[in-house]
């Protein structure tokens, strides 16, 4: 059956355009029930037993939420007690449209076999689909869509089997004019609110309902605390006048009192809004889209300097505690220079997500209304109802927010899920997956039916399209325990003399291809996350560990970067192909290096790799000489325990010749595949850029420097480069290496994006004009999107509308830039979890420090042996507090006599300090220079006998 809407439509041009909409509607859609004999179907979801035990429905039923329910009680519907549940197109659509997050996770709940959602395509079965009727609203229309096709649902099983009498159709709905209309047709319908609650064996699941607006009046006090939010409409006409400003809220880590707002600009023209106090915050949660308005100049006020953590009292505020708050930011910010400040107006966007934390459970015995402290502190405490205080205290939990009325001192919410005990390694590892939005879960059925069928070999096929590289003497060079080995390479002389240098990198865009569920997937993780002892892989470990790795004695597909170069390192000849390799050896960097060091040692692997790395230091020296930058950050190495996988040793990882040979192919490669792809593809082609850093990044580098009578010259790369190497301060050997960690602080970060969209390429650090990532596609997608490039520059694949089109490029840069800064994030995190696990079982140690900042109140110490920093206080809370005077120029700290400048070498004791279990932190204590009131004792520490160690 054909429905057919005709309209005519105006064009830019003047003319008009006559539209025909066709709307097919079937009789063969099948309910998807077990119990029904009519439909003839192949399969079935909804399940003839589907009984769950209510004091409502005391019968077996299915359930049919509609679009609201669904929006607001997902964390319910995700729950493995609700089963069997029609989701309707109308529905699907409708939530499709309003939520991406929740609509996404919709769907994996229907794919969710053991679930039993079934989606009916009620908009185009005969008797389910119903027309708009005149003066109806879109939102009226569908409503009683999802109450036509409930109530064929409740006859449609009727009639196809006697025996499923005792089965019945429920609508859930929290609207109570669809409610009163369903009851008017005679149909079973509920608040979802009054049939979760009347779930026997499941009491728990009140608690992830999201609360109603009948139960946010409950919780509020009478008195308005926060300004009104002004509608969209005021918001919209705001902005296109200048009165108001768009920016995104950024709440400050130390002081909940203090925020900012970062409101972009055409290039350079970004602004930051700064935004004080409860009033002119009102209501704004971290990362949300919001509208402020500029108060008055003679209003505008300093950033404070002074911490403030919000004790989190169980009731709304006191006029005398937003006195006390005012006073605080007052104070602290009389001196220093006042920036732009507004209030904001109204939410444009919300951006919550669920957050993880710790239950404070009321002080109010039998209470059921407690406090939640999200682990990030930029978010405020939630407040919630539950019923399990006494069981989820000492536990991390998941809490979403369900809004912020003005009568309200904090958000309200609801509680997810628990993540297990606070300080459990898993737990712990789960939170900062979580909370640095790191897409952990096992890879669904969906995308491993993409993976190659095993076992897998080379074809005939693949033979004719690729070069044979089986007979070179190929090797790769990685950290010790690499699976993922995505490159390999070779050097060998030619009969010319000249020598052959080839790159060869994992082909993996041959596995994963275009828009399938499997490219989708890597596409969404945008890279793999290291942390300690785990790994998050991109794509499946049959690929990632299995059929791309590169590893030795097996052939694998690769895409190879081949130059001829003479002895100079001069490049005389690219070409790129699709090869297939056959790697000689898998090698860690120390075992090249002894390789390459052992002069006994003349085999085919060895002469390649020193001939590797004689022109890898030629390409280093002429990059240095071109202005590339050698910056220093230490990164540290734990020694984890076989047994009980607790680190017990940490070292700063050496560097070795080797590791620079690898690092200069790899650029080389990365440089000369983006000026491929650049010249054949000039509007698509997916680079990475490095901004140089605005001048003022420097200030903190240039004053360290002049502290020791060193000139820095920040004009160019160049300069910076050259300035550096010549850095050097008799009896300080550190010293150069301290200021190049100073210098890596001031970089921007490095973006990909697409060629077509911006016009400045320049990578600073590297000094290149031009520069991509094409050595790594088993751990970046970006390298992926680089080798489908470059496979149809060279003819070796074809192409597809998304690959050509700039603005999803584009995109797809924008979430490859969040994912890979997330993944860094994620990675320091655990870095710093397994530190203070290793100083947990170490107690308190003594280390030597260097100064690496001066505060107005504190000193940041660098601990080159752990690469580790913390903070000093001074700053003591009794009336004994030391005189701090603190010169911004220098900058200089003199704590009673002493006084502390930048590289200062100064010992401390490192502790732990497990005092909140939900954000412990190293502590740190001077011991020299000694300074009476300040310094403490050097504790005496028995030696501990060494544990067998593993390096992982």
């Amino acid at each position: 059956m054909l429905k057919s809407k005709t309209f005519v439509k105006k064009k830019r041009s003047g003319g008009v355009m006559k539209i025909v909409r066709e709307h097919y509607l079937r009789d063969d859609i099948w309910c998807g029930s077990e119990v029904c004999t009519e439909c003839k179907q192949e399969s079935t979801v909804l399940q003839s037993d589907a009984c769950i035990e209510s004091n409502l429905c005391t019968y077996p039923h299915y359930l049919v939420p509609d679009t609201n329910v669904v929006l607001h009680q997902i964390d319910v519907l995700e729950d493995p007690v609700i089963r069997n549940v029609i989701i309707l197109q109308t529905v699907l659509q409708e939530v499709r449209h309003r939520s991406a997050p929740v609509y996404k996770r919709l769907k994996d709940i229907i794919h969710e076999k053991e679930k039993h959602f079934y989606t009916f395509t009620n908009e185009h079965h005969r008797e389910t689909f119903i027309e708009r009727e005149p003066g109806e609203s879109a939102n009226d229309r569908n409503d009683r869509a999802i109450r036509v096709a409930t109530k064929w649902y409740s006859q449609h099983l009727k009639t196809s089997n006697s025996e499923a009498d005792g089965l019945k159709v429920v609508l859930l709905t929290n609207d109570q004019g669809n409610k009163q209309k369903a009851e008017e047709s005679s149909l079973l319908v509920y608040r979802c609110e009054e049939y979760i609650k009347s779930l026997i064996g499941n009491p728990e699941l009140v608690d992830r309902l999201a609360l109603s607006n009948d139960d946010k009046s409950d919780i509020t006090s009478s008195r308005v605390l926060f300004p009104e939010h002004l509608p969209l409409s005021r918001i919209q006409a705001g902005i296109k006048s200048g009165s108001f400003l768009q920016g995104t809220f950024r709440a400050s880590r130390d002081n909940y009192l203090e925020a900012t707002v970062f409101v972009q600009g055409e290039g350079e023209d970004s602004t930051e809004v700064l935004i004080q106090g409860l009033q002119n915050l009102n209501r704004a949660v971290y990362q949300d889209v919001v509208a402020v308005q500029l108060l008055p100049r003679d209003q505008w006020v300093a950033p404070s300097s002074v911490v403030l953590q919000d004790e989190g009292s169980a009731k709304d505020d006191t006029e005398e505690e937003e006195e006390e708050e005012e006073k605080a930011l007052k104070i602290s910010a009389a001196e220093a220079a006042k920036k732009p400040t507004g209030r904001v107006v109204g939410i444009i966007k919300r951006n919550w997500r669920p957050f993880c934390g710790m239950l404070n459970p009321s002080q109010i015995k039998e209470s059921t209304r407690h406090l939640f402290t999200p682990a990030d502190r930029r978010i405020p405490r939630i407040r919630i109802e539950t019923r399990q205080a006494s069981t989820l205290a000492g536990q991390r939990i998941m809490v979403a927010i369900d809004g912020w009325p003005r009568n309200s001192r904090y958000p309200n919410g609801h509680f997810v899920r628990s993540l297990g005990d606070a300080g459990d390694k898993d737990t712990e590892q789960e939170v900062l997956l979580l909370e640095h939005d790191v897409p952990h879960q096992a890879f669904s059925q969906a995308v491993l039916s993409f993976l190659p069928k095993m076992p897998w070999g080379i074809t005939p096929e693949d033979m004719v399209r690729r070069e044979d590289l089986r007979n070179l003497t190929v090797c790769s060079v990685d950290p010790p325990g690499c699976t993922d080995i995505d490159d390999a390479l070779h050097c060998r002389e030619l009969d010319n003399g000249n020598l052959e240098v080839g790159v060869h990198i994992a082909d993996v865009s041959h596995f994963i291809r275009p828009g399938n569920a499997l490219d989708k997937e890597a596409a969404n993780r945008g890279t793999t996350v290291y942390l300690c002892g785990k790994r998050i892989d991109m794509v499946p470990e049959l690929l990632s560990s299995n059929l791309c790795s590169l590893r030795s004695n097996v052939e694998r597909l690769a895409f190879s970067c081949i130059w001829e170069m003479n002895h100079n390192a001069e490049i005389l000849k690219t070409r790129f192909t699709k090869s297939v390799i056959n790697s000689k050896a898998s090698l860690t960097y120390a075992e090249a290096q002894m390789r390459i060091d052992d002069t006994t040692k003349n085999d085919d692997i060895t002469k390649s790799l020193r001939g590797l790395n004689k022109l890898a230091k030629i390409l280093k020296r002429k990059r240095i000489e071109n202005g590339a930058l050698t910056l220093s950050s230490l990164e540290v190495r734990f020694h984890i325990d076989s047994e009980t996988h607790d680190p017990i040793d940490l070292q700063t990882k050496e560097l070795m010749e080797t590791n620079s040979m690898v690092e200069e192919f790899m650029l080389l490669a990365n440089i000369s595949v983006a000026q491929k792809i650049y010249d054949e593809f000039p509007d698509c082609a997916m680079l990475r850029k490095h901004p140089a850093p605005p001048p003022s990044n420097y200030d903190i580098l240039l004053k360290a420097a002049k502290s020791k009578d060193v000139d820095i010259h920040t004009d160019s790369a160049k300069a910076l480069a050259d300035s550096l190497d010549m850095a050097r301060v008799d009896g300080f050997p550190y010293f150069n290496t301290l200021l190049r960690i100073l210098a890596t602080r001031c970089m921007m970060q490095a973006v990909y994006f697409c060629s077509g969209m911006d016009s400045d390429f320049h990578h600073y650090g590297l000094a290149s004009p031009i520069y991509t990532h094409f050595t790594s596609p088993i751990r970046r997608y970006a390298d992926i999107i680089v080798h489908r490039l470059l496979a149809v520059a060279i003819g070796a694949d074809s192409t597809y509308p998304d690959l050509m089109d700039k603005h999803k490029q584009s995109a797809l840069s924008n979430n490859l830039n969040y994912r890979h800064k997330m993944a860094q994030y994620a990675q320091r995190s655990s870095v710093a979890f397994h530190t203070q696990l290793f100083f947990k079982s170490r107690g308190i140690l003594n280390e030597d420090g260097f100064v690496l900042f001066v505060r107005k109140n504190a000193i940041i110490v660098l601990i080159p042996k752990f690469g580790l920093e913390g903070t000093v206080f001074f700053d003591a809370k009794d009336k004994a507090a030391p005189k701090l005077v603190f010169d911004e120029e220098g900058p200089t700290l003199k704590v009673e006599e002493h006084t502390f400048r930048i590289f200062d070498n100064v010992k401390v004791t490192i502790s732990l300090d497990a005092s909140n279990i939900q954000h412990q932190k190293i502590r740190m204590a001077l011991i020299d220079p000694v300074i009476p009131g300040v310094s403490v004792p050097a504790p005496d520490i028995e030696p501990q006998a060494k544990k067998p160690k593993l390096d992982r």
